[in-house]
């Protein structure tokens, strides 16, 4: 008896060593988990604040307040009043002239250089619009806002170290006191960057803007939706409702999977092989990009739509059967608007992930510099993945915080389209 009694002590003794292992195994598990998830959102935090600390200043742009006489003799000397004529106008020279009436003791050809170099490039511009806007301001002085340069800018911002004091930067020591003396009379100061959002790409930073890279982003992912939902959709339900399942379907399923791990170069190398040399379709246009991106998001959508009908149960089908539907109808009324938002799913994330991509689009000679919005699909046009990596590897400085906030702007996009995705995904998600 004793004999039983010290067996089953010694059983028991085995089995709580046993457990107690599984729950300090368990616990550890759960440490490890926790601290992979802390040190991810650690990183995305660090990468978010990085980013933002870098673009959140392109948000807003340097003006500067200008007295411009706007003599008739200069801008529109036969007095016609028209946009052909005043387009021909001096403005540029009427900027600089109220830049020399600020500072008349400025002599030298060189110091008017670097006096000039204050002001945008792009300012002639913006006073021959406003004044073709209100040709009323012909021959009278005007108190305006003109738009500084992307060194002014910088300084405004705080962008410049003190080694510009002495002359070692971009501005120098008479540009800061100039600059000095502009704030001091408050004739200097920051406002929000619409440029930004409303302009193509541009040499001078203080120029450039998103809208030409966004509207060629949209027309691309435009031509990928088109092509790739209802092809992926096609070839899905056909695979998985009508293929006969053997050694052939079965090679085209490995090949779709295998196709989804295809470094997205790839696709940009048979763009630039067949699109281009072989059809001869136009060079960096949204049409070539749009089609390149379908090709590497075809195998996204078959998959995602496959496992969303594989999800419907078999009921369902048996069920139309079983009251007089045809297979295609079984097909088309009932498994595939159930399965339609799995579907739809995976559809947005295969967008978002071509939003983001830029290795093919660059196969294809969507790295051009592109000024003009594209007004159409076979317009020359880049996007936003494209219109970062150009400005990031620009020299000016003006251009890094431009780089940042387009990341900005590219990520709230992700973050919009797999909010959607998500939303869809439980709003009509059905449980079985």
């Amino acid at each position: 008896m004793s004999k039983k009694l010290s067996t089953s002590s010694n059983i028991d003794a085995r089995v709580s060593v046993g457990l107690n292992k599984r729950y300090r195994a368990e616990k550890r598990m759960r440490a490890y988990g926790l601290t992979a998830i802390l040190l991810a959102l650690m990183s995305l935090a660090v990468l978010l604040v990085f980013v933002v600390s870098i673009g959140r200043t392109a948000f807003e742009q340097t003006i500067i307040r200008l007295d411009v006489s706007l003599e008739e003799s200069i801008i529109d000397p036969g007095g016609a009043r028209d946009g052909e004529s005043l387009r021909r106008g001096d403005f540029q020279g009427l900027i600089r002239k109220s830049l020399r009436d600020l500072f008349p003791d400025v002599a030298s050809r060189q110091d008017k250089r670097r006096l000039y170099k204050l002001i945008s490039a792009g300012a002639q511009y913006e006073l021959r619009d406003q004044v073709m806007a209100r040709p009323e301001m012909i021959g009278s002085v005007q108190s305006l806002w003109v738009l500084g340069s992307s060194d002014a800018d910088m300084w405004q911002k705080g962008k410049l170290g003190n080694e510009t004091v002495d002359g070692a930067g971009r501005l120098n020591a008479q540009q800061i006191k100039w600059l000095q003396t502009l704030r001091d009379k408050d004739r200097i100061k920051t406002q929000f960057n619409k440029m930004f959002f409303s302009k193509g790409d541009s040499r001078e930073p203080e120029l450039a803007g998103i809208w030409g890279a966004v509207v060629g982003a949209f027309l691309s992912l435009s031509v990928t939706l088109i092509l790739s939902f209802p092809l992926g959709v096609l070839t899905a339900v056909y695979l998985e409702e009508l293929a006969p399942k053997n050694r052939w379907t079965r090679l085209i399923e490995v090949n779709i999977n295998n196709l989804a791990a295809v470094p997205s170069i790839i696709f940009g190398l048979l763009g630039l092989a067949v699109f281009l040399n072989f059809f001869g379709f136009p060079r960096s246009s949204p049409l070539v990009g749009g089609m390149v991106l379908s090709l590497m998001t075809l195998p996204t959508i078959v998959i995602a739509a496959r496992a969303s009908l594989q999800s419907v149960p078999p009921s369902i089908r048996e069920a139309a059967l079983g009251i007089g539907a045809s297979p295609l109808q079984v097909i088309f009324h009932h498994v595939v608007p159930l399965a339609l938002p799995g579907m739809l799913t995976g559809t947005i994330i295969g967008m978002a992930q071509a939003l983001g991509e830029t290795a093919p689009l660059l196969m294809i000679g969507m790295l051009a510099f592109v000024v003009d919005i594209p007004q159409g699909f076979v317009d020359s046009a880049s996007t936003l993945p494209v219109q970062v990596y150009l400005w990031a590897d620009s020299a000016e400085r003006g251009f890094v915080e431009k780089t940042g906030a387009a990341i900005m702007v590219l990520l709230a996009f992700l973050v919009v389209m797999n909010s959607i995705a998500i939303f869809i995904r439980h709003k009509f998600e059905r449980k079985w």
